[in-house]
């Protein structure tokens, strides 16, 4: 029987989330360049994909660890890293809920972009990052917002509508963008209240074609995406769950060009000091 941790890896090694990464890209880099970091620093990125925040992170010149429990996507980190001869970054496999191998205080900054959101233990991870933060450094995670009218919440929302309901105990990955939520998790892991500051801030995915070939991204290689699609499919929806968010992809594209897509995404920027 499989346990939650590798029904999590399941899901994102279903598919292949570079696909979308590659729509990212400019936004991770722009983040990232207002993070503050400085040459030699030390960060780690949790749940790091194949390194849209971790990658500028390196190019910043700090030492980089790169975190994910997807084999896929560290492997595909690591590539480009190679091909972009960095010799400051690595990616590995690992569980945001765990992570053993690592010692206290380890890391100046710790960040986790869309990623360790969808681990579950909601406590459990904001316990390990607050723990492998050092003193005077900062964790920042980026996490979409429940119920928000921008893209991907809408595409969890919808997706959700499709699929069968969640096992008993399941903790929505999308609490993690209510600030109550994220206030209770890590003050519980030891952070103080006053220390936690919180922002509305836009991720755009930019794409050189249209919103219907993004979908069709999301739908074969995003798990959650691919999920709801295979459950609508067995009970003859999938044309229903299809016009469905074909309509929130049109609706949501500002990209004055049909065949360019420019979708921004609202998101819960959280930034915790140690």
């Amino acid at each position: 029987m499989k346990n939650k941790m590798n029904a999590n890896k399941a899901l994102w090694e279903k598919g292949d989330f570079t696909r979308l990464a590659e729509t990212m890209r400019e936004s991770g880099s722009a983040l990232v360049e207002k993070l503050g970091i400085k040459k030699g620093m030390d960060v780690l990125d949790l749940g790091c994909g194949d390194g849209t925040t971790a990658i500028p992170a390196a190019r910043l010149g700090a030492n980089v660890q790169g975190v994910d429990i997807a084999r896929n996507l560290v492997e595909a980190g690591n590539a480009r890293v190679k091909r972009e001869g960095l010799t400051n970054i690595t990616f590995r496999e690992g569980d945001a809920i765990d992570l053993n191998d690592i010692a206290d205080e380890s890391f100046d900054l710790v960040v986790s972009v869309f990623g360790a959101m969808f681990a579950p233990k909601p406590f459990d991870v904001a316990k390990e990052m607050f723990r492998v933060t050092r003193h005077g450094g900062k964790i920042v995670m980026g996490n979409w917002i429940p119920g928000d009218p921008t893209l991907v919440a809408q595409i969890l929302k919808v997706s959700s509508a499709y699929t069968p309901a969640p096992p008993e105990g399941f903790v929505s990955p999308m609490l993690w963008g209510v600030e109550t939520n994220v206030i209770e998790r890590f003050v519980a892991a030891g952070a103080s209240k006053d220390n936690i500051s919180f922002e509305r801030e836009t991720f755009t995915f930019r794409a050189p074609f249209s919103p219907a070939t993004f979908l069709d991204t999301f739908r074969k290689y995003y798990g959650p995406t691919m999920n709801a699609f295979e459950a609508a499919e067995v009970n003859g929806k999938q044309a229903d769950l299809l016009r469905e968010l074909g309509a929130l992809f049109e609706s949501q594209n500002q990209s004055s060009d049909k065949n360019v897509t420019s979708i921004p995404a609202t998101f819960l920027k959280v930034t915790i000091l140690r």
